[in-house]
């Protein structure tokens, strides 16, 4: 069976001229959507797709109906072959996976969208690597500036407060204070600890899988 799928954008649009094509190609029934195109999750292309068998045919009156980005209209053609059925574009002659023509510029397609990729991680992992040589840092920002971050251990060192206290005051969590403290080199104690205060080796992967910062963070301590 010959199934269509008619997109418009917007309400003020109408699909009629697409239906009244795909009608007109063979089309025994057809889907009808207002979605635009960016969006990947439209609701009458996945019933479509799901209705299509073996030597279905899907078919739009241009491909910007289906897609509009190379990525999703590869995805999408992956989801109809996997039904064993069909894709037919009428408005792009190419785009006809009923003829051994239209497989094989799909294919080459795909390929371009592959390399496409590949080129892409290769700029991304040269970028991160000069962006690191500059000695710039990757990953999220710190929650808090240099001067929080000080005046945040210098309270703790004061014994006054706890973890949980100090770190409301900066909208974080006490997991994050001990971490910080760790990683200036200092572990302060804390009641219930096993470990006493003192220094710490504060490279981050030892700060990170230090077991007294692991029972903080998971807030065997309590409030603290």
């Amino acid at each position: 069976m010959i199934y269509g799928y008619a997109r418009v954008s917007t309400d003020g649009q109408s699909v009629a001229a697409q239906v009244a094509a795909l009608n007109a190609a063979g089309a025994g029934k057809v889907f009808r959507e207002v979605a635009s195109g960016a969006k990947t999750d439209r609701a009458q292309l996945h019933k479509a797709i799901a209705a299509l068998h073996a030597g279905d045919v899907l078919m739009v009156t241009r491909l910007d109906r289906l897609a509009r980005s190379t990525r999703d209209l590869l995805n999408t053609l992956a989801a109809i072959t996997g039904s064993k059925a069909g894709f037919r574009s009428l408005g792009d002659a190419w785009a006809d996976t009923t003829t051994a023509h239209g497989r094989l510029m799909l294919t080459v397609l795909g390929g371009l969208a592959e390399f496409e990729r590949d080129l892409i991680r290769t700029r991304t992992g040269e970028g991160r690597a000069r962006a690191i040589a500059r000695g710039q840092k990757m990953g999220r920002p710190p929650k808090l500036t240099p001067h929080q971050q000080g005046e945040a251990i210098k309270r703790r060192d004061q014994g006054r407060e706890s973890l949980a206290d100090i770190g409301r005051s900066y909208n974080v969590s006490a997991a994050t204070i001990s971490r910080l403290a760790a990683a200036r080199g200092f572990l302060p104690a804390i009641p219930g600890s096993t470990l006493a205060e003192g220094p710490v080796d504060g490279s981050a992967a030892n700060v990170r899988n230090h077991p007294e910062i692991r029972r903080r963070g998971r807030g065997e301590y309590g409030s603290d």
